[in-house]
């Protein structure tokens, strides 16, 4: 479904993913690992395009998408809730959702999406009059979510879903990545938490100063001893 070969991102001068190769099947869950500046949301920017790669392919369905802009790869089917949330936070839940159906064929599906993410998310039907800002932590993570899900994607790419939340949350945001997957919707997950996040994954990729240097099963991974010593402090 996504097929990266040999990308390389450069922030100036400085190059931030170095020969990056890596291949995601339709209807998978895919992590990506790695510690602070490896280079993960680094991947994700390029491959919705709001970093343009300086060299290396990017396709997406058999289509080459590292020319496009980051609309037409919305509108291609690939939709990225950011690290930190960044809602709208003087606009309402329902609002929020509403921008989230801002391409022709999302808007056109607006109604019938709203009735989607309302069963996935039942506390938003209730917060909907509600400004975003407003909500807990996990509500917010919640509407994010919820917002990248009106734009009807065939791949959903996560950036740290669980940053700041609670144990409890955390496992919330695991179990709804697994709705949402099996609905048929791809996830590229970024995470920190390393265990929920190969634990719910089908593969992952380990990232180090901007290369892919481990790949595998997601419990294969988990048992990797490298990672166990480096992510796990086993």
């Amino acid at each position: 479904m996504l097929k990266l070969t040999k990308v390389n991102t450069h922030y100036g001068d400085v190059q931030a993913l170095r020969n990056v190769s890596f291949e995601i099947k339709e209807k998978e869950i895919v992590s990506i690992i790695g510690s602070n500046g490896s280079g993960k949301s680094t991947t994700l920017n390029t491959i919705s395009g709001v970093l343009r790669c300086s060299s290396g392919t990017i396709e997406f369905l058999g289509k080459r998408i590292d020319h496009f802009p980051p609309h037409q790869i919305v509108d291609e089917g690939i939709v990225q809730i950011p690290e930190g949330r960044l809602l709208f936070p003087y606009m309402t839940v329902l609002e929020n959702l509403e921008l989230g159906s801002f391409s022709s064929k999302a808007r056109k599906a607006k109604e019938e999406n709203l009735k989607v993410v309302f069963s996935l998310f039942p506390v938003l039907e209730e917060r909907m009059n509600q400004l975003g800002g407003t909500l807990s932590g996990g509500e917010q993570q919640m509407l994010a979510i919820a917002r990248g899900l009106m734009a009807l994607p065939k791949m959903l790419m996560l950036d740290e879903p669980s940053l700041g939340l609670a144990p409890i949350l955390v496992r919330q945001v695991f179990e709804t990545v697994k709705a949402i997957n099996s609905q048929g919707i791809t996830v590229l997950l970024v995470e920190q938490n390393v265990f929920h996040s190969l634990s719910t994954s089908s593969r992952g990729y380990v990232l180090e100063n901007g290369s892919v240097v481990l790949e595998g099963g997601g419990k294969e991974l988990l048992n990797n001893p490298q990672v166990r010593e480096a992510y796990l402090g086993i």
